[in-house]
């Protein structure tokens, strides 16, 4: 749908060459009858369509053919625009001037998401996400709406309640699902080298580049890159990479040439991004090319009548793990669960049912065996201390109160793993799992000299 007539018959012609049948409309009235009348699979439309605007027809698509993929031809550096038809449902946009090879790309894109959607009969069961509470409901459709389309999301939360998760969830339902989904943790990289993991490099380039490497955008191609922690890019790579998603091109480090990229960009941080931007510590531009679409992810505490079913998940995964029967819980504990906070959010949930079926007496979690912070503060704390410092992360006070059992179960039974392992209620294989997660092979070599 456009009212330029050379810009439609580009388009016609365009798609008659990759054997598709086309019909062309002049104005937003003509494009309603059209699809009042017919079925179609795919809709590219104007942003000027003389008697209305691409947004217009986007509203009325959503009530008449809310499976119709949407993408907009836009006039050049019209970002405001062409983000709001993304929020309105459209899967890409394109700028004008358009190149073939780009409109192409959309074309194929916007098919892929038809077919996907004709033969994608999920329920959501099986999905992945634990629970059934009111926020994970709503979670779930938007996922599942996020899923078809091709514009960038901002996946907001907090550490810990499963961002990264979420976007795989994005990835796998939608139409790359069959490409690769690579993820980074932006703020893990050495700056020196972000260019270079991102990008890649050529051999001999620089010191160290011994060999020639693709870098994270080639390796996502046609899949998604998942930018975890994104607002830990310093400002220079900022600017690299807004250009890498504007421009849909790579140049790796010490190569002449640019190589074309097709990839959908995820990113999460647990930071506030519109507060970094509003510091100066996140480019504006970026920013609003980034955060077209926000999917939040609730915090544990928001979704409290999830513990019950992710406290279930939680232990039969960890007894396929340690090959042993899974706990249960005893009087009271589930009730403790469910009053504390959980700051962590579901990871804390997670160490702190691991440490719990490390400490349990037989095959029962009582509440004392939680150690959660209340708890230590009060006449169950443990032998080392009393409160949590607050300058200690909380993954790392917990670890150290389990290393603490551990090794008093060792030093009684002077380092007999077998018979540390009966008196932890345990079974052989959990202790030396647990051995190697908390760094304790060294000591206990040490412990039996």
């Amino acid at each position: 749908m456009d009212d330029e007539a050379d810009l439609r018959e580009l388009l016609v012609i365009t798609l008659g060459r990759m054997k598709l049948e086309a019909t062309a409309a002049d104005s937003l009235a003509a494009a309603q009858r059209l699809l009042d009348r017919d079925t179609f699979h795919l809709c590219l439309t104007d942003m000027n369509l003389g008697d209305g605007s691409g947004l217009q027809l986007i509203r009325y698509a959503a009530e008449k053919a809310p499976d119709l993929p949407i993408a907009v031809l836009t006039a050049f550096g019209n970002m405001e625009t062409a983000t709001e038809a993304m929020k309105l449902g459209a899967y890409d946009f394109i700028a004008k001037p358009v190149s073939l090879d780009r409109l192409r790309q959309l074309i194929q894109d916007g098919l892929g998401i038809s077919r996907h959607g004709a033969t994608d009969s999920s329920s959501g069961e099986g999905d992945g996400l634990i629970g059934q509470s009111s926020a994970m409901q709503h979670l779930r459709r938007q996922i599942r709406k996020l899923a078809r389309s091709q514009a960038p999301i901002y996946i907001s939360g907090e550490s810990g309640s499963g961002k990264e998760k979420v976007a795989r969830l994005i990835h796998t339902l939608g139409p790359r699902g069959e490409h690769p989904f690579v993820a980074v943790n932006c703020g893990a990289i050495p700056s020196e080298l972000m260019e270079s993991e991102f990008f890649g490099h050529r051999k001999g380039s620089f010191t160290g580049a011994v060999e020639d490497r693709k870098g994270l955008f080639r390796e996502a191609d046609g899949g998604t890159l998942f930018l975890d922690e994104v607002a830990d890019l310093p400002l220079h790579m900022q600017v690299k990479l807004l250009r890498a998603i504007q421009e849909k091109t790579v140049r790796p480090v010490g190569e002449s040439r640019e190589f074309s990229v097709n990839l959908r960009i995820l990113c999460a941080t647990h930071k506030d991004l519109s507060e970094e931007m509003q510091a100066g510590r996140f480019r504006q531009d970026l920013y609003y090319r980034l955060n077209v679409i926000e999917a939040h992810v609730p915090p544990l505490r928001e979704r409290l009548d999830d513990v019950p079913a992710l406290v279930d998940h939680i232990l039969s995964r960890l007894g396929i793990a340690w090959d042993t029967t899974p706990p249960t819980l005893g009087d009271g504990t589930l009730a403790a669960l469910r009053e504390y906070p959980f700051p962590g959010n579901v990871r804390e949930l997670e160490n702190v049912l691991e440490r719990a079926m490390t400490l349990c007496d037989g095959n029962v979690i009582e509440p004392a065996h939680l150690r959660l912070p209340s708890q230590a503060s009060s006449g169950d704390a443990p032998s080392q201390g009393g409160s949590r410092d607050p300058a200690l992360p909380l993954e790392e006070y917990l670890q150290d109160i389990e290393r603490q059992e551990i090794l008093k179960a060792l030093d009684a039974t002077h380092w007999n793993r077998t018979a540390a392992a009966k008196k932890l209620g345990m079974t052989f294989r959990s202790l030396r799992y647990r051995l190697k997660k908390l760094a304790l092979d060294q000591e206990e070599e040490e412990g039996s000299a």
